[in-house]
């Protein structure tokens, strides 16, 4: 883990806005969770003093980041429309699903195909994100796609 202030410390998911998923999406979601906690970049536009706390939820179909300061103190909130990640969204969870189904009967051929496809998707999303925060939080790409897994864990309810 990097010493740097520019970087979350903590992440919660708002149980309220999260419908369970399959154990193969809690699964993705445990571990984009603790890969993001292990090696993050992310630094608030303005403001310096990190690390930080991270609430994510979904609220009237909007996603919210709610950060907060190394001691729960409350630093800013930024909400943005989920229009953008719809449709990713759901490619994404349509070559997922097919994704777990083959990794059980499929030759390692095919499935390293979908996974190209899935990896492909996922990191349009996390693309897409990056520019939906541009000058609000900068992340890096890593960070970006273990966020996007947490945003499609998220949607999974709605």
């Amino acid at each position: 883990m990097t010493g740097s202030s520019d970087r979350l410390i903590s992440v919660d998911l708002d149980e309220d806005s999260i419908g369970r998923g399959s154990p193969d999406i809690e699964h993705e979601r445990a571990i984009a969770i603790y890969d993001l906690l292990e090696e993050n970049h992310f630094a608030l536009a303005g403001h310096d003093s990190g690390p930080y706390q991270l609430m994510l939820s979904i609220q009237e179909k909007r996603l919210v980041f709610d950060i907060r300061d190394e001691g729960g103190g409350p630093v800013v909130t930024h909400i943005l429309s989920l229009s953008p990640f719809r449709r990713i969204v759901k490619d994404y969870f349509l070559v997922c699903e097919s994704y777990f189904q083959m990794i059980r009967t499929a030759s390692p051929s095919r499935i390293e195909a979908v996974d190209m496809g899935r990896r492909g998707i996922h990191n349009e999303g996390s693309n897409v994100l990056t520019e939906r925060l541009e000058g609000k939080i900068d992340v890096d790409f890593d960070t970006a796609r273990r966020l996007f897994t947490l945003i499609c864990v998220l949607h999974w309810k709605g």
